[in-house]
């Protein structure tokens, strides 16, 4: 039995991007990097999957920042 093979964030988020620009087909981008075309697959999924709540927590962040900001400046009015 093989051993699984773990890659950094960093690479799978480089090799995401290029799938994304689709200047180049999965196969030919998992024979650049000798991964199997179907972790490939899995990694654009989950990326196609999370981001729209990168953008949630963004929203979220800015509305709590507001509230904070608006709490302190009535303590100080």
């Amino acid at each position: 039995m093989g051993t699984r093979k773990h890659y950094p964030a960093e690479l799978k988020a480089k090799i995401v991007l290029e799938i994304f620009k689709e200047e180049k087909s999965i196969a030919q981008i998992a024979s650049e990097y000798g991964i199997h075309p179907s972790v490939l697959n899995r990694w654009r999924n989950t990326a196609v999957e999370k981001l729209p709540s990168l953008f949630i927590d963004e929203t979220k962040n800015l509305e709590n920042m507001k509230s904070e900001y608006e709490k302190k400046s009535k303590y100080i009015l």
